[in-house]
């Protein structure tokens, strides 16, 4: 029963991307298939970097919980997406819609503060040389993942908390493929006046800071690449970051909007599209963005398969 007495929403109906049956198929091949990219590639980084003590540097410690956070929210949103596709009705129970709500802003908030983390790590690495051994020292990398996680936590904590105040009668119809925000809040027959404000207070918190330091970081980066004497050198330099402000662009460009446009609670469709690119796409970009161009990883790659094979 999707109702109890009429009145209290016990479990909701995912509509997914589309309707239309011609297109459910192909889209299923093409969404398993970025999946399978998506968490082989991080967990091949993870092990990788866990495996090989030369990268147990600042930079691949950032990138190792970028993989993990990654993976996480990918295998939250997407198998059950998959669903969609081969499911005349995609059911889900009110506990696991706010439990994938949670666990996907945990993740997504976390992610946010780790990538400034590596821009941080690169601006040191870059700008101040000789000091980085002193500023990313074992403890502060730890403190800023912690707090990364911490800020995922709390934010999360407190969406899911709005959310979890709202009474849902009305309908149990979610116009998306996840139990996101928005669409939610939509559904809600209650007064969402609260969550949005928390959405533009948390949310604003959570995507202006990242971004702002992060460009910052990338800003005095860029300035101290074009100082360089070696034309090589510089062209490496800005063949990596501009791979990497490309996906932090998207990453926060979708994510922002999303949840920061002018009445946001609006049509869902596209929203939907901007949904693919920071929960699908980018998950699946961040292992061959930060890896395929990195030699330091190619070189890892090729000592542990030579390992396995002897």
């Amino acid at each position: 029963m999707a109702l109890v007495n009429g009145s209290v929403v016990t479990e909701f109906i995912l509509l997914g991307l589309t309707d239309q049956p011609d297109l459910k198929a192909p889209l299923f091949l093409v969404f398993l298939l970025m999946y399978m990219i998506t968490a082989l590639g991080n967990l091949a980084l993870i092990i990788l970097i866990v495996l090989n003590s030369h990268l147990h540097t600042p930079m691949y410690f950032f990138l190792c919980n970028l993989s993990f956070v990654d993976f996480c929210y990918s295998s939250v949103i997407i198998p059950k997406m998959l669903m969609n596709f081969i499911l005349k009705k995609n059911f889900i129970s009110y506990v696991s819609c706010m439990t994938q709500f949670y666990l996907f802003g945990f993740c997504v908030i976390s992610e946010c503060y780790i990538l400034t983390s590596m821009a941080y790590d690169r601006y040191v690495a870059i700008c101040n040389p000789l000091l980085y051994n002193v500023v990313m020292s074992p403890k502060m990398c730890s403190y800023l993942m912690l707090g990364s996680y911490l800020m995922g936590f709390s934010g999360a904590m407190i969406h899911t908390g709005c959310l979890l105040r709202l009474s849902f009668c009305d309908g149990n119809i979610i116009n998306h493929y996840f139990c996101d925000l928005l669409p939610l809040l939509q559904l809600s027959c209650t007064s969402t006046y609260v969550n949005e404000i928390v959405l533009l207070i948390v949310t604003g918190k959570d995507i202006i800071v990242p971004t702002v330091i992060i460009f910052i970081s990338y800003g005095f980066i860029l300035s101290s690449i074009l100082q360089m004497n070696s034309t090589k050198g510089m062209s490496k330099a800005f063949s990596t970051c501009s791979s990497h402000i490309i996906a932090v662009s998207l990453f926060f460009g979708s994510s922002a909007f999303m949840y920061l446009k002018p009445n946001s609670t609006g049509t869902m469709n596209n929203g939907k599209i901007s949904s693919i690119i920071y929960t699908i796409l980018i998950p699946m970009m961040n292992p061959l963005i930060y890896s395929l161009r990195n030699k330091d990883v190619n070189v890892a790659l090729r000592k542990t398969l030579r390992k396995k094979i002897l």
